[in-house]
């Protein structure tokens, strides 16, 4: 298995013959952010499955679909509310027919595909997380899954997101997980660390892997500095820059 961390929550997880993408976008996107990471090089006939878990501008891009031309054994895995009406795409230079490649998936679904199992949870804001399994490795991406605790937001807000969030991550209680790509956002301020902290104490995942940093790694030893998080130290994954390899074996 090999994962490369291309930028944001963007990974790319190469097991065996095929290449999985999640939650790629274009750099330039976002204002007042730079993101730059690219993904690797495959061949022609390489089987790629791209997954958008949802369609903030952070998550989705419609240049996904321009790799189809470069790699025609392509397809995709989108949640189930990213709308791509045909007008729309024609507006947008994206050739409808992209559609016969795009499996849609809502929450709490699942799919076979090419000996992939694909299954899906609701997210506490928008589309679905993804849980992939694959020639005995199992991925986690969390999407925007996670427990958004605003300050100043309506408290029955804030307890619904907690319950919802540990509703969704105890479904993964006594499921082993080989790498989890999880959410970090320093915008919470004190909750920052909650998600993460509630899924490492429940999960059985052997590599936790923070995303979601906007571009502040440091957040990661701030993590690992805590206190209540000593006993997962070992587990999480060290994000430094932009295309970085994370494992190679």
């Amino acid at each position: 298995m090999k994962v490369t961390f291309v930028h944001h929550s963007c990974f790319c997880v190469e097991i065996e013959s095929k290449v999985f993408i999640f939650d790629y976008f274009q750099g330039d996107r976002i204002e007042g952010f730079s993101f730059g990471g690219s993904l690797p090089e495959f061949s022609r006939d390489q089987e790629i499955y791209v997954f958008s878990s949802h369609q903030h501008r952070d998550h989705f891009d419609l240049a996904i679909f321009s790799w189809q031309e470069k790699y025609p054994k392509i397809q995709y895995i989108l949640a189930k509310d990213i709308r791509l009406g045909d007008n729309y795409l024609i507006r947008n230079g994206v050739d409808p027919k992209a559609k016969d490649r795009i499996h849609f998936l809502k929450g709490n679904a699942s799919l076979e595909l090419d000996g992939i199992l694909v299954e899906t949870f609701p997210s506490t804001d928008e589309g679905v997380a993804f849980l992939v399994t694959f020639a005995g490795k199992s991925i986690y991406h969390a999407g925007d899954l996670h427990w958004w605790h605003w300050e100043g937001e309506e408290e029955v807000f804030n307890q619904y997101q907690e319950k919802t969030y540990k509703r969704q991550i105890d479904k993964l209680a006594g499921r082993h997980i080989d790498i989890a790509f999880v959410v970090i956002d320093q915008r919470l301020g004190d909750a920052t660390f909650w998600g993460i902290k509630y899924f490492m104490e429940h999960v059985q995942a052997d590599h936790v892997v923070p995303m979601h940093l906007w571009q502040n790694y440091g957040l990661i030893g701030q993590l690992q500095s805590l206190q209540e998080a000593a006993s997962d130290r070992e587990r999480i994954v060290v994000v430094e820059k932009e295309n970085q390899v994370l494992f190679e074996d």
